[in-house]
This record gives structure tokens, sequence and C-alpha cells, in this order.
């Protein structure tokens, strides 16, 4: 990036800086203020430490708000930037008044699943860039509903499905798909993690610094309960999270169906329980086995096993990629190809730190998706995962979260992704909060 930047600077004043009488140094500020993107961090969970790397100067990016809906919340992200930028960041609970900020470029959403979608299409009617955090909407809908926004408006909108920017994942998807393993035609898609017991919820009023009134923002309002805003919304029924599925599964299903090359299944179909402490307060299944089988003799799997660390294939997250001459094992740490026989052949470890299964995540993987999109809106790169590729991504596991809540498996559309069957399709979207809805 250093290099890049003296040769930009370098021809900048060769082309007319220094016959204004500027120097290398003045001239440089002025590239760097004009190349600058100011951005907002919208949720500041977990996720939001895997922003910090790109607040380093060589990413030419200001970060002019801190927005969450819970005052603790700014105050430690602002704590734990003190010693990372020299200036102070405004902070607010209201994403609402970011976006009306014309000063700033972009936003990086990290929020509960309920708001990724909205706080997505908000920002784009203001006229902002949007990264936004897996699963990219809330149900099928919303990835339609984004997709449509992005076109509109024409922004850069990228998923953080970081995975696709890792670069052991991009080498190794490029010879599977010049067929280094012959033709794909089957991934498995896996996760295992032991999380534990959780409270079951019970009413209680609103912690003081939260606006509870903003964290359901879209959603249908309902009274607090204990323990809800703290990722434990994850597993308190529907109207917020997504499940294990739209949490993890969208990485790893995304790396399935890049490998294999196919956008839509025709039929969907999903063994999933309530395997652990089956008195607890966790609403959905917390182990899943789902089957999408596609056109062309191609399919994927999702083995998903939130509660049961038990590594079933050598690692606690990844993807296993087949083809008629030989098979692919990828994760985050790099690739390991084998021929039909078993016999490794090939491999590629990266030297990244991205994390697994704690809660998070981040590492560099992350900081390299970030890049690529601040680059994309520079007009340097083309996004790794454009927004339309990422809701396809997402859009399976809302059809297995469908399957399992509708007790049934269905047939799928296979140009657009709709479900063959009224009943289970009475789930493709969801009720807003009047005032809240999508303007279309």
């Amino acid at each position: 990036m250093d290099n890049r930047r003296n040769f930009i600077l370098k021809s900048a004043l060769g082309a007319g800086g220094l016959a204004l009488g500027l120097s290398a140094k003045s001239y440089g500020r002025i590239m760097g203020a004009n190349d600058r993107i100011h951005i907002a961090f919208i949720g500041l969970g977990r996720r939001v430490g895997a922003y910090y790397d790109i607040l380093h100067k060589d990413y030419n990016v200001e970060l002019s708000y801190l927005c969450d809906v819970k005052a603790s919340q700014r105050t430690k992200a602002a704590a734990d930037l003190g010693d990372r930028i020299s200036y102070k960041p405004k902070q607010t609970d209201d994403v609402r008044e970011v976006i009306a900020d014309k000063k700033v470029d972009a936003i990086l959403n990290a929020t509960p699943d309920h708001w990724h979608a909205p706080g997505a299409w908000m920002a784009m009617e203001a006229g902002k860039h949007v990264y936004v955090e897996k699963p990219c909407g809330h149900n099928p809908r919303e990835g339609e509903l984004l997709v449509h926004f992005q076109q509109k408006y024409d922004r850069v909108v990228q998923m953080g499905n970081q995975q696709r920017s890792a670069p052991r994942s991009i080498e190794v998807i490029k010879e599977i798909h010049k067929g280094a393993i012959g033709r794909a035609y089957k991934a498995i898609a896996f996760y295992s993690n032991g999380r534990g017991e959780v409270p079951v919820p019970k009413a209680a009023p609103p912690p003081e610094d939260l606006n509870w009134e903003l964290f359901q923002g879209p959603a249908p309002r309902e009274s607090y309960r204990h323990d809800t805003w703290d990722y434990n919304w994850h597993w308190y029924g529907w109207k917020w999270g997504t499940a294990e599925t739209g949490n993890n599964a969208t990485h790893e299903l995304d790396i399935a169906r890049w490998a294999l090359q196919v956008d839509f299944p025709e039929y969907v179909h999903v063994d999933a329980s309530k395997q652990h402490f089956v008195d607890d307060g966790w609403e959905m299944y917390d182990t899943m086995y789902a089957t999408f089988d596609f056109g062309n003799d191609r399919v994927i799997n999702w083995d998903g096993k939130s509660r049961n660390a038990f590594q079933t294939y050598g690692s606690d997250r990844g993807t296993i990629i087949y083809g008629t001459e030989g098979s692919v094992f990828v994760n985050r740490n790099g690739y390991r190809m084998f021929d039909r026989y078993g016999k490794q052949v090939s491999e590629g470890l990266g030297n990244g730190d991205e994390q697994g299964t704690a809660l998070g995540g981040g590492g560099s993987m992350s900081t390299l998706h970030l890049n690529n999109f601040f680059e994309t809106i520079r007009g340097k790169e083309k996004l790794n995962s454009p927004i339309d590729e990422g809701a396809k991504s997402t859009l399976l596991c809302h059809l297995a979260n469908i399957a399992y809540r509708k007790k049934k498996a269905f047939k799928v559309n296979p140009e657009n992704g709709h479900i063959d069957d009224a009943d289970a399709m009475k789930l493709w979207g969801r009720e807003y909060e009047p005032g809240w809805e999508p303007k279309v």
C-alpha cells in the first residue's frame, strides 16, 4: 500500500503539484484527504473489535461515529480505541443520526440480525456505502430487498463473509474451478462448538443504559426479558436472530456454493432438533444436518453442532469439497488438496490469525475483507463478495431454518430461490413495527 500511495503521489506531483509550488509532504496531505473514507461503527458488541485494525493510517479511513443502543458499549469501544486513534468519534445510540450526517461515507453494520438489512437499506437511501455483517438479512425477502436497494442507489455493499478475501481460499477455489479435482459435485460445510447452557428468559426491566425501543427498531414491540440484549437474542425466538445456521453457517455455506458454482437449490431437507440442556432458555435447534440439492447432481450439506464440540472433520469449522478426481479441505487456516485415492497432493497454509468459533471472531481475513470494501469505494478494486452473492449464500441458511420451523422438506425454484410450498412461503418475510417498513 505504501508503494502504491508513493506512486500516486509522484504521479500527481509530476502532473502539476510541483508546478503549484507544493512540497511532496503538503501535496500528500491533500491526496490523503481526498482519498479518505469517513466511516461509522454501528453496533459495538463482540464483533466490533474485528474492525479496529482498519483504523491504522495505512487504510486512510476516519471513524466519525460510535453507535450503539447501550451506553456502556459506546464507552467501552471508545476506551478500547484510545491508543489507536488521536481523535474522538461522536457517540450516539441512534443510527438515524449517523445516516443523516452527510460527512459519513460508509457504515459498518454489526448490529443484531433483525437490524442488518433495515440498517443497510436506510444507509443506502441516504447515499452511504454499506459493510453488513452476516447474515445480510433476517429472512429471504430482506436479501431480495438489499439487492434491490443496491441496484437502485448504486452503492458499494459487501457482506461480512470474510473468507471470500482470504488469499488461500481464493487460490484453491480458482484451482477447483480450473478442474484440479475434476468436476466438483459435493461439499460438506461444518461447524462444531461447545456452547453452554443459557438462562431461561424472564420478564425484567431493561438495563438502565439500554435504549430498548431502538434495540427493537424495525421489529414489533414486546416487553424486555432478562439478558436478551447480550448475545442470547440469537437463541431467544425468531424475532431477533436466525439461529446458529444464520449465525455461522453463512460462512461455510458460502465457500461451498462458491466452490460448486451454484446459486439456488432445487430441494431442501433438514434434520434438526434441540439436543442439549433441553430445559434451558435456548428456543430453537442446537443441532442440524441440512441437505441442499442443486441441479447437475450437485449437493451441499451443512453439519452444524452448536453445543457438541466434537471435531467430526478434524477442525472446528470448514468445508470439504469432493470432485470426480480428488477432494479439498479448506478452512480459515488454508487448504489441503487430495487426489482420488486420498493422497495429499498440495497445500496452501495461511499465516493469518482469523478466529474460528470464538465469539466475535476477527483477524487478518476480516481486515482484508474490509480493505477490499474500502478500495472498491475508491474505484481501485472489485468487491470480493457483492451483496447479490452474499444474499444467495444467506438464503441457504434461511431455507434450512424454514424447513426446520415448518417441519417439512420442500422444492425450491432454482431460478430465484422461492419455495414451492405456500405454507413455507409464509416465512419468506416478516412483520415490521409500523413506520419501519421498507420503502420499496
